[in-house]
């Protein structure tokens, strides 16, 4: 099974938007390893004079400017991409884990055709070799051919029965071998023996998906509220003047510092909308802490439904089997007839796909409670 989910994995949606997540983490983590706040700018200009007391007179500057992190900025952004990062990990094993419900689900439909195949192709062997009894008897003058008839109708009908049991799980078997690439049919997975313990939900990964959720939207309010301005340039340049003929070229270097200041009114949208995350992603994280709790409870409910349901099934189809022999003795006997027999053997059957119905349903109760305690394969 993590073998499947593992090839479920590479072949799905979700692990693009994982690695397309994960090359965000690390743009954001360059952006804020970076010493400066924004790329440098280049500056040149030229001035030349105009008149004939400024012929020839030129000055020229070159200037780079270099804008800088406010106090604290760099630190909130570092705080920022780290939080970015725990959330896309967090992502990423939940995306695992809903994938995993996917294939659980579909594997217990997978295992329920496959059951319903095996009991339809026991229920037609038992009628083929009835049909070839009763056959034997009209020939020898035992039993009338309206015996053989009826014998073969109910043939007939499980031939019927046990193709479209084949159909049903040939449609279930492409879908799992369109999700997971493999042909193979994994074995139902076993409950761990801390199914009983609530604390293995802190570590459910919807649960760490929601905390790191809510820690981004913390970390994301901060750096929105270091940034209120834009960032202080410091600007060197090189000026060179001539003044004109026959005087000599001037050198000299400016240092500037450019410090934006005012309201932070422009920034106040930005900001009201970091806040409006926050508060979303706290109530999501209280949300799916009840859900989860929720969950739980309502898995192990039913699979303490399921396993008495599978249980109950078993033994009304041991009943019916051991009426049905005892039918099948008196019928070799000549002390019971045909059609009480037919129905004997409809009962049997009908319980054991019943039956086989309940096992697979007590199979997607543990895969669901599996799904419940936040377990991968």
């Amino acid at each position: 099974m993590a073998q499947a989910l593992d090839a479920a994995w590479t072949r799905s949606i979700e692990a693009a938007e994982a690695s397309g997540r994960q090359r965000r983490v690390e743009a954001e983590h360059r952006i804020a390893d970076n010493w400066f706040a924004a790329p440098p700018a280049l500056s040149m200009s030229q001035r030349e004079g105009q008149g004939a007391a400024a012929d020839s007179s030129r000055e020229t500057e070159v200037g780079v400017a270099f804008p800088l992190w406010r106090l604290g900025q760099r630190q909130r952004n570092l705080a920022s991409a780290q939080a970015e990062s725990e959330w896309a990990a967090a992502a990423e094993r939940a995306a695992r884990l809903r994938l995993a419900a996917q294939l659980r689900d579909q594997l217990g439909q997978l295992q329920s055709a496959n059951s319903q195949v095996q009991q339809a192709m026991r229920q037609r062997q038992i009628f083929e070799a009835l049909t070839a009894d009763v056959e034997r008897r009209v020939r020898a003058g035992d039993l009338a051919p309206a015996d053989a008839l009826a014998a073969q109708a109910d043939l007939i009908a499980a031939r019927a029965l046990e193709r479209e049991a084949q159909q049903a799980l040939d449609a279930q078997h492409s879908i799992w071998l369109t999700l997971t690439g493999f042909s193979a049919i994994p074995e139902p997975e076993s409950l761990p023996e801390s199914w009983r313990d609530d604390t293995v939900l802190e570590q459910h990964a919807e649960a760490r998906l929601a905390e790191a959720a809510l820690q981004r939207a913390r970390q994301r309010l901060a750096q929105t509220q270091a940034r209120r301005d834009p960032p202080p340039e410091l600007g060197i340049g090189v000026r060179q003047e001539r003044p004109g003929p026959g005087q000599g070229h001037q050198n000299s270097m400016a240092l500037s510092l450019r410090v934006p200041f005012g309201t932070d009114t422009h920034s106040q949208p930005a900001i009201a909308t970091a806040w409006a995350e926050q508060e979303v992603a706290f109530t999501a994280q209280q949300r799916t802490h009840r859900q989860l709790k929720a969950d739980l409870q309502l898995a192990r409910q039913q699979l303490a439904h399921s396993e008495a349901q599978a249980t109950l099934g078993q033994e009304h189809v041991a009943l019916l089997r051991q009426r049905a022999d005892l039918i099948g003795r008196s019928f070799q006997a000549g002390e019971s007839p045909l059609p009480e027999l037919l129905r004997a053997l409809s009962a049997t059957a009908q319980a054991e796909a019943a039956s086989a119905r309940q096992q697979a349903n007590l199979t997607q109760a543990r895969a669901r409670l599996l799904q419940s305690l936040g377990l991968l394969p």
